[in-house]
């Protein structure tokens, strides 16, 4: 083992420092190195690809990506890179297949046949079939629409009706819809047809597509985050969105209120949630888990008037936990634990 990790950044971005670095990446460093690892930043460009692959492919065991792919032009240039280095035997951190996997929306229609996500959950990934069964899908109560790749709640409306008697099977294009954004909880007054053409944005294009799920009004008792390091639970963030009618946004930017428990407070969510992870790794692709992500939840009630928790959304892009750095030991840690396992499983497989 050369016992090097490679962090991956990108100049620029409202991540950054002063220093120009995430605030969460140094601390990571410095843990590596109190333990007698190498551990260095490298910024990714496009134009800089083939001599960074030769570099990495070189020195190190593994790489830990902190690029959050809305700061890059292109990132499918980065996940090419991505997937060469783990081609080439550089461990991932993660792979690049499971960042994607795990940090777009569409894992909860693959989720979708297990109590982790309600059965009235849909996809769509042509615009056709958008406007052909949202109409039905709305008709049934108010709903949630998501983009696949969006972050800080961009791209992810609820979607009321404002009036609407009808007895039909299906909303008609004409009536009133109430659509509020979870970005900043600003609401817009659309008829269905014209809020259907405004999302056609959101489908066309690499990756492009929208889930509709239920809506469920306990969002507002607050959303529940699972902050997860590989496999373990290491904080749950309690995520209580403003006041007011219309808000169901659990984003700081949007005015909700964090308060930050451990694990044990949530014991049933956090003992369901790991029960569940083998399953959740063979529906995502049979992948590694990731090094650092979340798995966010909602409160609802079932059949028998019992709490349950529903999967409204993971990610694994570039989780940040700048409130929490001393969870940089916790992180060094883990990544030397998974690169010893992965040497001895090398070393059992080549006797």
């Amino acid at each position: 083992m050369k016992k090097h990790v490679v962090f991956f950044e990108v100049e620029g971005g409202t991540d950054k420092g002063p220093d120009g670095y995430r605030p969460d990446t140094l601390p990571m460093l410095k843990s590596l190195r109190k333990r007698g690892w190498m551990a260095e930043v490298i910024f990714y460009a496009d134009e800089k690809k083939d001599e960074i692959f030769e570099r990495v492919v070189q020195d190190a065991d593994a790489y830990v990506s902190r690029i959050n792919p809305g700061n890059l032009k292109d990132e499918s240039a980065y996940f090419q890179l991505l997937r060469q280095l783990c081609e080439f035997g550089v461990k991932g951190m993660p792979h690049p297949d499971a960042m994607i996997g795990y940090g777009a929306k569409d894992a909860l229609i693959k989720l979708r046949d297990t109590p982790l996500v309600p059965e009235d959950t849909f996809a769509y990934y042509d615009i056709a079939s958008f406007k052909k069964n949202f109409p039905k899908s709305l008709k049934k109560g108010e709903r949630v629409l998501k983009q696949n790749r969006g972050s800080t709640g961009e791209g992810i409306w609820r979607v009321q009706l404002a009036s609407d008697s009808e007895e039909a099977e299906e909303v008609s294009l004409n009536a009133t819809l109430r659509c509020t954004e979870a970005k900043d909880n600003h609401v817009e007054e659309h008829t269905l047809e014209t809020f259907m053409t405004f999302c056609e944005q959101y489908i066309i294009g690499e990756n492009g597509m929208l889930v509709d799920m239920p809506f469920l009004p306990r969002i507002k008792e607050g959303e529940i985050r699972l902050l997860m390091l590989h496999k373990t639970p290491v904080n749950v963030v309690h995520k209580k969105p403003a006041e007011g009618e219309d808000a169901f946004s659990a984003t700081l930017f949007s005015g909700a209120k964090y308060r930050y428990d451990s694990p044990e407070e949530w014991g049933g969510l956090v003992r369901s949630f790991l029960d569940s992870l083998p399953v959740i790794m063979e529906r995502l692709g049979g992948y590694n888990l990731p090094l650092i992500w979340t798995a966010d939840f909602i409160l609802d009630t079932d059949e028998q008037g019992h709490d349950c928790y529903i999967l409204g959304e993971m990610n694994c892009s570039c989780v940040g936990f700048t409130s929490q750095l001393s969870l940089s030991e916790n992180v060094a840690d883990e990544i030397i634990s998974i690169l010893s396992e992965v040497e001895s499983m090398e070393q059992l497989n080549n006797r």
